[in-house]
């Protein structure tokens, strides 16, 4: 979608595709509202600038929108057969051992119960041992550092998101 394709579109079906980017409610009103847009640039630097600005109880919504992981049949099947994947997203990574799948299940409960919000991170690029070793390492933390360093997470995602569609 060109920039132009983006800031034509009607105000719901403008939050409709924020909506697919980042799930929180606030920020997509937001991005809707600040069309039209200049450039795709502007949109990214707005993107980022919404997100920041939000309390945490925005970016809880949008963690919501994630589905969550801790369902070992799901990992088992999502982890499958990473040779198939696309090239550039997981190129280069073998399939999860079992081992590895119980870990993300156990993990993914685990910090549930602790933090109260689903363990959210950017999976582009990275093996199921490496985000099995993420899970890990961020459960020590506190509720308020792992608020922060999901939320710098999902910020990631939204802009991989919003790459996805929006060109140049």
């Amino acid at each position: 979608m060109t920039i132009d394709e983006l800031n034509r579109l009607d105000a719901s079906e403008a939050a409709g595709l924020f909506l697919r980017c980042c799930g929180a409610t606030a920020w997509a009103e937001a991005m809707t509202t600040a069309r039209p847009f200049a450039s795709c640039e502007a949109v990214r630097v707005l993107a980022s600038a919404v997100w920041d600005a939000l309390p945490v109880a925005d970016w809880l919504e949008a963690f919501t929108a994630h589905p969550r992981i801790g369902d070992v049949e799901s990992l088992r099947k999502k982890f499958a057969d990473t040779k198939a994947w696309a090239s550039g997203e997981q190129s280069g990574v073998q399939a999860a051992d079992e081992a590895v799948i119980q870990g993300l299940a156990r993990g993914n409960t685990e910090y549930e119960n602790k933090f109260g919000f689903i363990f959210i991170v950017c999976a582009t690029g990275k093996s199921a041992a490496e985000m099995l070793a993420l899970l890990n390492a961020r459960l020590p933390n506190t509720r308020e550092q792992e608020i922060h360093n999901a939320a710098a997470e999902q910020l990631k995602i939204t802009r991989i998101r919003l790459d996805k569609w929006l060109t140049d």
